[in-house]
């Protein structure tokens, strides 16, 4: 529809798109316009009265006085009907900015904000060939997604290995893994870097990680349960301080920030972990449980001594 307005704008065409305020880790439609705007893009006319400033949920003058001010001119609207809404103790914070107030939010149980991610990006120094790496799986048959995160151990910069994701596409509903192509990801990334760690997500392929683990060296492929709540929490912990102190990088690879962005906390008694919007959620979080992986091998490698610095040598004559 955009593509043909453009065609025929000089005819009278326009298109209308209305929503409200999004969230921006979303990528979606309505972001993608308004980051058109603010880059100065051409025949667009944005409009847009959000609730600005600090807002105390409990304080009811000022909810109502905020609402008034999302809603401008709009006097149809049920502004006490609206507060009391944004009261109501089921309503999260984050749906009560973007469905209330017009404020563009991010969710308030996200794990990671896009300004976070995006302050770990590191497009120089690229990931070679013979770099010490360690190496994160997450893996299914045929529901949610199989793939690899490596991460160098010199300086904790994370970059997709592989990827295979279920398409949910109606007329291929026996879809699995390609097993095969996930056996040659392995083997290419042992053969193409010093692979000192690995750490796999043994359920669908415990039979594959055995066998690895006596091909590449029972001292480098292991087992990770991300179903036992209390090292996987400590490992999730790990890598998002690691992210807010920007000790941990990215190469700024698409599908890997889709998957940190997509995922959202869930507090158990042992602590924070990651997990799904919803069960049914069509967005996938496996490269970020495969990338917590990966960060927690790198910590494991360099404790066990494998981070090795090349010494120069001095030669006299």
């Amino acid at each position: 529809m955009d593509r043909n307005v453009q065609k025929t704008a000089g005819a009278g065409s326009r298109l209308i798109e209305t929503t409200n305020a999004y969230n921006p880790n979303e990528n979606s439609i309505a972001q993608r316009t308004h980051e058109a705007v603010l880059a100065a893009a051409g025949r667009i006319l944005y409009d847009c009265v959000e609730a600005l400033g600090e807002l105390d949920f409990a304080d009811r003058a000022a909810v109502e006085a905020a609402v008034t001010e999302a809603y401008g001119d709009s006097s149809w609207v049920d502004v006490p009907g609206i507060a009391d809404a944004i009261q109501d103790p089921r309503t999260p914070a984050a749906v009560a900015f973007r469905f209330y107030l017009n404020r563009i939010q991010e969710n308030a149980d996200g794990w990671m904000t896009k300004g976070d991610w995006e302050a770990c990006l590191s497009e120089d120094d690229p990931i070679l060939p013979g770099d010490q790496i360690a190496i994160g799986m997450d893996g299914s048959l045929r529901g949610d997604a199989t793939c690899l995160v490596g991460v160098r151990l010199r300086d904790g910069k994370l970059f997709k290995i592989h990827l295979q994701e279920n398409p949910r596409d109606p007329n291929r509903p026996d879809w699995e893994v390609d097993v095969l192509a996930v056996e040659a990801a392995v083997a290419t990334a042992f053969s193409t870097w010093r692979v000192e760690w690995f750490y796999g997500d043994p359920p669908y392929w415990q039979e594959a990680l055995g066998r690895w683990s006596i091909t590449y060296g029972d001292d480098r492929v292991f087992e990770f349960w991300t179903n036992r709540p209390t090292r996987m929490a400590t490992a999730t912990e790990r890598f998002r301080s690691a992210a807010a102190m920007r000790d941990l990088l990215h190469d700024g690879d698409l599908d890997l920030a889709r998957h940190v962005l997509a995922a959202v906390t869930r507090e158990v008694p042992q602590g924070t972990l990651i997990t799904k919007q919803s069960p049914k959620s069509k967005k996938k979080i496996d490269l970020a449980v495969a990338a917590i992986l990966a960060y927690e091998a790198r910590a494991d490698a360099i404790a066990d001594g494998r981070l090795k610095k090349r010494r120069s040598r001095v030669i006299g004559f």
